[in-house]
């Protein structure tokens, strides 16, 4: 099992030399809230708090927080598949490009297909394979590229993406940004107008985890009013929009605004409504995910990490999901309704939860550190609910 919260929260703060009382005052978090985290006798913290925390020691959020599931190292280096990753993203310096000729039997309508799957493994949390294959899918848009193919830099420019959100599930934030500002320049030479803003809307999002709120709200709000100068005329402008205005409200509300976040996403749960009567592209596989329901899921899980937990259940009750909604959203969903009941004493409403969790994504919830948490600290109560036992022996809690 990963290293727990309070033993990272322990370990930065001694290397950075600080005392608690001092880590208290750079981060405004209380002593006696460190001093819990540290001890132990509280396993978790809500998210402001950790930015907090990671904006006092100076660290990442991710350093905070530890690995995200799917990050796999091998010894003290990363992971050979990993490497190659890497590689594909960043290629040995000097080496010459590739040869047009490389493209014979490549046609950009196949790779942006084989995109559309490889984000399809992105989102159900497929990160073994997918770093198997997009090595060979960044290479293969480099060979269109270079036979001059049109629509190539559009699938290059996706393929930067995708490598971005693979490097920051797997803790690889500079890595993320790296790929993301390459990504950015093929957009800019596409004739795709919505494919820098989604791009921005990635950048937004390895922002946050590298916990540079203000850097994340400025790109998203930059990145949205320029897609709504060029006018939110069809669905895929407005979903493109509305994810931005999505990103940057989360931004808001880790920066303990969250009066302006729930504003902003209130808007956009009204704006949302009218995707459905615009007219859509026959293939959106590609882009930004923004519905009532992705708006709905988001203001749960912005509720129930500032500390609204029976709003949170209040917005989760009865949802109905879109088709269009991922995989990953619905996993984080059940994870933020199991958060909510937890935090409001409803032991029996959390194991539901949590068991409709392991169902749904086992794996993911094994080896996330939130899930665990709950369930840990579910474990600790005197009175046990039923269904717990097996909840907790199967992430390791219990014998």
């Amino acid at each position: 099992m990963s290293e727990q919260l309070g033993d990272t929260l322990r370990r930065l703060r001694k290397l950075s030399g600080m005392t608690q009382e001092e880590l208290s005052e750079t981060s405004e978090v209380s002593v006696d809230v460190i001093r819990k985290l540290e001890q132990k006798r509280t396993l978790s913290a809500r998210l402001p708090t950790l930015h907090a925390l990671a904006d006092g020691l100076g660290v990442e959020l991710t350093s905070l927080l530890g690995d995200p599931p799917g990050a796999r190292s091998e010894g003290d280096g990363d992971s050979p598949a990993l490497v190659a990753v890497r590689r594909a993203i960043t290629p040995t310096a000097f080496a010459p490009g590739p040869d047009p000729a490389e493209a014979d039997g490549l046609s950009v309508a196949e790779l942006r297909d084989r995109i559309a799957d490889a984000w399809s493994e992105y989102h159900a949390a497929e990160f073994d394979s997918l770093m198997k294959t997009l090595p060979d899918i960044i290479a293969d848009a480099r060979r269109l590229v270079a036979a001059g193919e049109e629509g190539s830099h559009a699938a290059l420019g996706k393929s930067f993406q995708l490598g971005g959100h693979l490097a920051v599930r797997l803790g690889k934030t500079d890595l993320a940004i790296i790929s993301l500002e390459r990504a950015i320049a093929e957009a800019e030479k596409s004739s795709d107008p919505l494919l820098t803003p989604m791009i921005c809307n990635s950048v937004a999002w390895a922002y946050q985890r590298q916990n540079r709120l203000l850097d994340a709200i400025s790109v998203a709000r930059y990145a949205a009013d320029r897609v709504k100068g060029a006018g939110l005329t069809t669905a895929e402008s407005m979903k493109v929009w509305g994810a931005l205005m999505m990103s940057a409200a989360t931004s808001y509300a880790r920066s303990n605004d969250y009066e302006r976040a729930d504003e902003m996403m209130r808007a956009a749960e009204r704006e949302a409504e009218r995707v459905s009567k615009l007219p859509a592209s026959e293939d959106n596989r590609m882009v930004s995910v923004f519905s009532r329901s992705s708006v709905r899921i988001e203001r749960v899980r912005l509720a129930v990490q500032h500390g609204h937990p029976a709003e949170a259940l209040s917005l989760a009750k009865g949802m109905r999901l879109s088709k269009d909604t991922p995989p990953s959203w619905r996993t984080w969903l059940l994870l933020d309704v199991a958060r909510a009941h937890t935090d409001l004493g409803d032991a029996e409403g959390a194991v539901k939860a949590l068991e409709s969790l392991r169902r749904v994504a086992p794996a993911w919830m094994r080896h996330h550190t939130l899930a665990v948490s709950i369930i840990r600290d579910l474990w600790e109560l005197p009175n046990k609910p039923q269904g717990l036992r097996p909840l907790a022996q199967f992430v390791g809690v219990a014998d």
